[in-house]
């Protein structure tokens, strides 16, 4: 076993190695700025009216993409809430279990009172041995982090940060002002790129002063980087942003794409799906004035999730659907939306029906008796 001073070091050296693709993204953008702002706008644009419109476009689109992305890095993510922790008790009690059956009672045991509904692809209890918990729906373990996230989607290099159900609505934010901000990049340089372009064509590729054109060399290396920059960073943000706009109308995590949610029927891809407004205002919240800004505004706690009719495990207990409102509180300086354990309930399910075991039960009785009594009225 290698000493605790080592592995220190190690988890030290490997924090520091984490943070070298936020870096990199920090040093683009920041070049990105002084080249669109002081080379580009500046230096280059003669008209006044033309440099202070792009300037102040420029600016409000820079502090929503900046902002975004600060909130998608340094947001943490949500873990489980106490309740899906085995207590001292039922740690040792599982301990002292060999047998893989039996274990599974216990945890069965503990997860009636919880409102899960996934399961393992053999049927089992989702339990993680390594933070000694079950696994809400839609949680997981990741190795990156070491915890389990809640509503997991992936863990993301690029912010050195797990998306999920704290941060994802501001990953979707962050993906959509880079690439309007890209966007707006190319489509504002391509002129002065064209400039640039034709004056070093007839010069035979030589940088040199172009009297229409840019002012000297250093600009038009920033513009014509620039361009090809903005343009190449465009391609793979548009096809991000479209494939987790997919992922958000069909209410699915980039997990779930990969490997179906499992439920006590059966898997199924469409587990969580609520129809398109319902699964978008599951992210971004229903009121549409907090959906363009970076902070929280999307229904739930996290740890538990409508689902379909057919999805419903009849075995759990049954959320109340009553219309109450999702109170926000602060929980370590953020705003999430919670309730005790039990009452957890999505506004999303105003309008969808509650089907408990007891209303199966009754409706089965009320069957029985309207078939007995058309069977009475025609004997007679």
């Amino acid at each position: 076993m290698a000493p605790s001073g080592s592995r220190s070091i190690k988890k030290g050296c490997q924090r520091v190695l984490y943070w070298i693709p936020v870096l990199f993204i920090a040093l683009i953008v920041a070049w990105s700025y002084y080249a669109y702002v002081f080379q580009l706008c500046i230096e280059s644009i003669e008209g006044i009216a033309e440099k202070v419109i792009y300037l102040l476009v420029y600016h409000v689109i820079f502090i929503m993409f900046v902002w975004a992305y600060w909130q998608t890095i340094f947001t943490r993510p949500m873990n489980p809430l106490k309740e899906f922790h085995l207590s001292y008790s039922d740690k040792e009690l599982l301990e002292r279990e060999d047998r893989g059956e039996s274990q599974q009672e216990i945890l069965r045991r503990i997860a009636k009172d919880l409102p899960i509904c996934t399961r393992t692809n053999s049927g089992a209890i989702r339990f993680c041995d390594r933070c000694q918990l079950l696994k809400p729906d839609r949680c997981h373990h990741c190795s990156v982090c070491d915890k389990c996230i809640l509503k997991m989607d992936h863990h993301c290099p690029w912010v050195n940060n797990c998306v999920g159900f704290a941060n994802y609505k501001f990953f979707m934010l962050f993906l959509a002002y880079s690439l309007l901000y890209c966007l707006f990049i190319t489509a504002t340089d391509l002129q002065y790129f064209i400039k640039f372009w034709l004056a070093g064509g007839r010069a035979h590729f030589r940088l040199r002063e172009y009297r229409n054109g840019l002012p000297d060399t250093q600009a038009k290396f920033h513009i014509l980087f620039l361009f090809f920059s903005a343009s190449t960073f465009s391609v793979s943000l548009a096809s991000l942003l479209t494939y987790h706009c997919w992922l958000v109308c069909k209410n699915r995590s980039t997990l779930e794409a990969v490997r179906s949610p499992v439920f006590r029927h059966g898997t199924d891809k469409n587990g969580f799906s609520l129809g398109l407004s319902k699964n978008f205002c599951q992210v971004f919240g229903d009121e549409v004035k907090y959906w363009p800004i970076p902070i929280f505004s999307g229904l739930g706690d996290g740890c538990s999730f409508p689902a379909c009719l057919v999805n419903l495990d009849v075995e759990q207990a049954a959320s109340p659907t009553g219309s109450t409102p999702v109170n926000k509180i602060a929980a370590d300086g953020r705003q999430f939306p919670s309730k005790p354990l039990r009452e957890s309930q999505s506004r999303l399910l105003t309008s969808t029906p509650s089907w408990t075991e007891s209303d199966i039960a009754t409706d089965k009785d009320r069957k029985g008796a309207s078939n007995q009594a058309m069977t009475i009225e025609h004997e007679a």
